[in-house]
Parts: structure tokens; C-alpha cells; sequence
């Protein structure tokens, strides 16, 4: 199989043998594809190192077959993406979990779209935590993980705005009980998430930790090493 022209973007990179890299690819059309890049790291590559950089639309071409293909062209499709200071760490935090949740050679054209989304948000200084939430429910849903938001998972009413919420990981959200119950949301966080409406200040924390453990149950409760430099920043920031 050949592949030229695919938009694309490098998630992550690392050293192979003496002048060649591996690269964690996400495409617009092929979805994450894993490419090796020969000689990218030599002084007579055509294809400069410094090319093959996270947040940096890019035009690519490889060939073969399997977990790793063979990058055959490299072209710069635009201005790298600014992201700085938190905005850096979010964007990070992304392609990680792209790399952790999404399946090579697996076609999802709306991710590649959502990611890039998400990246310009960043770099044009929306709020971080809430950019962070709406692509974790994009993502959860667009790999077949979708969050049931709007109804009562055990009667299927309607959730209520003033109502209080435990979210079942397995089931969704159903009216608070008492501790032990489950995760505890305000109705107004879920509506909120459900209608891709900013919420309250005050219900972002909440969110956070329902889309946490969400993603935290399709990793079999392993952790992401972005989560924890995040967790940093924001005890830094009080």
C-alpha cells in the first residue's frame, strides 16, 4: 500500500538505530499509523529533523503494510500550531491519549478533526479544562464509548439541572443517594456537557473527574503521565 499527501500529524517521536526515527503518526484518513522515518537524523537528510514535530501540520506519504510503515515524503502543511505554558501541556496530554486509546491502521476521520479542533482552541487561549472535557467526550464517543448525559440511566427520565447525580461508570447517571453512591454531579454539569455548553466554574473539577475515570476503565485503570504534570500545574496555580 501507498499513501501520498495524507494529512497528518506527528503525536510522538523517538530514536531508531543511528539516524532514523519512529514515529506515532494520527492521519486524516488512515487514522494513527505508525511510520518509520530513515535518516531523518543525519546532516545530508532531505527531510530535516526539526520538520518531523509535534502541533505541525504535515503532508505525508509511506508505504507497506502492518504496525510500521515506511515514510517516503514529508511536507509542511502549515505553521506549527502555537501552544505555550499550560496550553503546551494540554496539547501533549492529547496526543498522548490519542496514542493510548486510538488503534493503529483504524480510520477515524473524526478525531483527526476533533484534534485539530482542540489545537486551535488552544493556541487561540480558550479555557484549557473546559477544551480538555469536550474533546475527552468526543474522543470516548467517536471510538464507541459514549457518555449517557441527558437521561437517568435506571428510569430513563430526564436529568434536572437542580438535581444531584451519581454517574455509574457502567450505566450513567442516576439520582443521588449518598456517599458510596458514585461519582456525585450537579444536572446542570451533565446538561452542560451533554449540550456543549460551557459550565460553571464550579462543576469543571466534577467533570474532570467523570471523564477521568471514563477513560481511566478503557485503559484497565492505568494512568497517564500528562495527568500528572497537569495535576502540577494546577497546584502550582493554587
Amino acid at each position: 500500500m501507498r499513501i501520498e499527501q495524507q494529512p497528518a500529524f506527528v503525536l510522538h517521536a523517538r530514536p531508531w538505530r543511528e539516524t532514523s526515527l519512529l514515529l506515532d503518526v494520527l492521519s486524516r484518513d488512515h487514522g494513527r499509523v505508525g511510520l518509520v522515518a530513515r535518516s531523518v537524523r543525519g546532516a545530508r537528510s532531505r527531510t530535516p529533523r526539526s520538520l518531523l514535530q509535534p502541533f505541525s501540520p504535515l503532508q505525508l506519504g509511506w508505504s507497506g503494510h502492518g504496525e510500521l510503515a515506511t515514510m517516503s515524503a514529508a511536507e509542511a502543511a502549515g505553521a506549527a500550531l502555537p501552544v505555550i505554558g499550560e496550553a503546551l501541556l494540554c496539547a501533549l496530554y492529547l496526543n498522548e491519549l490519542i496514542v493510548r486509546l486510538v488503534p493503529r491502521n483504524d480510520p477515524h476521520a473524526d478525531v483527526f478533526a476533533a484534534y485539530l479542533e482542540t489545537l486551535a482552541r488552544l493556541s487561540h487561549g480558550h479555557p484549557p479544562a473546559w477544551t480538555l472535557r469536550r474533546f475527552e467526550r468526543d474522543l470516548l464517543g467517536q471510538l464507541g464509548y459514549g457518555l449517557l448525559l441527558d437521561a437517568q440511566a435506571d428510569t430513563g427520565e430526564p436529568i434536572e439541572t437542580l438535581g444531584e447525580y451519581a454517574y455509574i461508570l457502567e450505566q450513567g447517571p442516576v439520582r443521588w443517594r449518598g456517599a458510596g453512591d458514585g461519582l456525585k454531579l450537579r444536572g446542570a454539569a451533565l446538561l452542560a456537557l451533554a449540550r456543549d455548553e460551557e459550565p460553571d466554574v464550579s462543576d469543571l473539577p466534577s467533570l474532570r473527574r467523570l471523564l477521568r475515570a471514563l477513560i481511566a476503565q478503557r485503559l484497565d485503570g492505568a494512568t497517564l503521565n500528562a495527568w500528572n504534570l497537569l495535576g502540577s500545574v494546577r497546584a502550582s496555580n493554587g
